[in-house]
């Protein structure tokens, strides 16, 4: 994008915040005639306030707006900066499996560095290292692709395609978690096709788990709900002698998870009981909280969602009162990111039932634990605006100075 005008860059970057140029002129007090010569190249940027009033109404680094490297600001590292977003962007557009029919494939690591490198990040993912990741995801995408390709007429192949699989979710995840949720469906998506080829049922199964979280993200709770039912009815009915009965247990259950939470979002309190309850059941015959396929799923998640649900459905009172009597240990045993998502949830109900000082604390908590979980998240970003917005007087200086570190008015 470097190369282009700046108009073309207004009009890019209006078009990834979904504004029509009415409502941009709008939030500029421009006409639309203004705005369309603007980004036509007619008109002429030719005032830096003008520039940086537009930069922050679409809410972009002024230097992507006149085509500059952007300084990453120390308060920004532990994110996803939009930089960063647009080299995932651009590793997702490539097509090297294409390219492969015409011409050879580049070279790419050993399949054994490939896993371990996925590997890691799947652990810097559940660690909350969302900055890390980020610097390092661009990269993995494209080892990953040419890999894929490099094997698709060898023994390797189905190896090869499974990395891939793996790294289209973790991209999946990272990139819903900072808003970018057209994004994280594309590479959700992606995964489902490459788990088949990898002749992996389950990996599919979570692929479909992602797109799920995709689609609820982006508002399509029913579409939602049907995949991840539809996709747990699928794996439903286990032999006791299966060799991967617990790793199916996993997948079952988070499929099941996802949906209520779903179902939470449409409001379905029945459905949300339903599949809950399912969950548990397969929580149960595993034994134990557990990681397989990176789902975390086990009895104490079960309970974090339930909790979760309980917010989505407006009951925040449930939700605080399941968040006191938690099995402690369980959720201590938990990864960093999904505790401090559940402080996330817990800040919600306390602030539903208008305790902003018990939610002040979850946040907090949750900033200690995890800090990008908390600062990097739009809905995090919400609720902390909702706490400071209901807080009489002057809010805490703990509280006060994340808004701060965040860029929340106080």
């Amino acid at each position: 994008m470097d190369e282009l005008p700046i108009g073309r860059r207004v009009a890019y970057w209006r078009g990834r915040r979904k504004m029509s140029q009415q409502v941009f002129a709008d939030r500029l007090g421009k006409s639309k005639s203004w705005v369309d010569k603007v980004e036509r190249g007619v008109r002429r940027l030719d005032k830096f306030s003008v520039v940086y009033e537009i930069a922050d109404v679409l809410q972009v680094d002024v230097q992507l707006l006149l085509g500059k490297d952007v300084e990453r600001r120390p308060e920004t590292q532990n994110c996803i900066d939009q930089v960063e977003v647009e080299e995932i962007r651009a590793a997702l557009e490539r097509y090297d499996q294409m390219s492969a029919f015409f011409q050879p494939t580049p070279q790419c690591p050993p399949l054994e560095e490939m896993q371990k490198a996925v590997s890691h990040a799947w652990l810097t993912y559940q660690h909350a290292k969302y900055g890390v990741l980020a610097r390092t995801l661009p990269k993995l995408l494209r080892d990953a692709q040419a890999a894929d390709s490099a094997h698709a007429n060898t023994e390797q192949n189905r190896k090869a395609a499974h990395l891939l699989g793996q790294v289209y979710q973790i991209a999946s995840s990272a990139l819903r978690k900072v808003g970018e949720h057209e994004l994280s469906w594309l590479a959700a998506d992606r995964s489902i096709a490459v788990s088949q080829r990898a002749g992996d049922q389950l990996l599919a199964g979570i692929a479909s788990y992602r797109v799920g979280s995709a689609l609820l993200a982006l508002g399509r709770a029913r579409p939602s709900l049907e995949v991840n039912v539809n996709i747990a009815n699928r794996l439903a009915g286990y032999d006791g002698s299966d060799a991967k009965r617990e790793e199916k247990l996993s997948v079952y259950g988070m499929l099941l998870l996802n949906g209520a939470m779903a179902a939470a979002r449409i409001g379905d309190s029945a459905t949300v009981r339903d599949l809950i309850s399912g969950a548990e059941q397969a929580a149960l015959q595993l034994g134990g909280d557990q990681n397989h396929y990176w789902t975390s799923f086990g009895p104490t998640n079960v309970q974090l969602h339930r909790a979760a649900a309980a917010v989505e459905l407006g009951d925040g009172r449930t939700a605080v009162e399941m968040y006191e009597r938690i099995d402690h240990d369980g959720f201590q045993a938990m990864l960093p990111e999904r505790r401090a998502h559940y402080y996330l949830d817990i800040a919600r109900g306390y602030a539903q039932v208008g305790d902003v000082e018990r939610a002040s604390e979850m946040l907090l908590e949750g900033d200690r634990l995890a800090p990008s979980e908390i600062r990097c998240r739009p809905l995090a970003h919400e609720v902390l605006s909702d706490v400071l917005r209901r807080t009489r007087g002057t809010p805490p200086a703990p509280i006060a100075e994340l808004a701060e570190q965040m860029g929340v008015g106080v």
